[in-house]
């Protein structure tokens, strides 16, 4: 069942994508920093932490869940070092994978040879 709850919220999360992508002008770049935004907003009136319970992967894997977690890391940093915890939470909380991005899209570039369709 956790499987299916992970489809459905995920496939929500991107069928709004695919939407403002379609029906707007807005750009892709666009729509997945109004995703993080979001997920910073609701994460920091609490109302994201529901739907990761619910949903688990598929509500933590795509871009909202990466605002959230930033949002979740500065409440911590703030409840530990007081307003200093402003500046360090959200770097802290994501350390780990915007590293992880950082070294898979070097080996990624050392691996493959980019190069235009033409």
């Amino acid at each position: 069942m956790i499987f299916l709850k992970a489809f459905v919220c995920g496939g929500v999360l991107c069928a709004i994508g695919q939407l403002l992508i379609d029906k707007t002008k807005l750009t892709p770049a666009r729509i997945l920093v109004a995703y993080v935004v979001a997920g910073v907003i609701l994460g920091g009136l609490g109302l994201y932490e529901p739907l990761a319970k619910w949903a688990g992967a598929g509500a933590t894997i795509p871009l909202t869940g990466f605002g959230n977690t930033i949002a979740r890391g500065v409440r911590e940093a703030v409840a530990e070092k007081g307003w200093l915890g402003i500046f360090t939470g959200g770097l802290t909380a994501a350390a780990g994978g915007v590293t992880a991005a950082v070294v898979f899209g070097f080996l990624a570039a050392l691996l493959f040879r980019p190069g235009d369709k033409s």
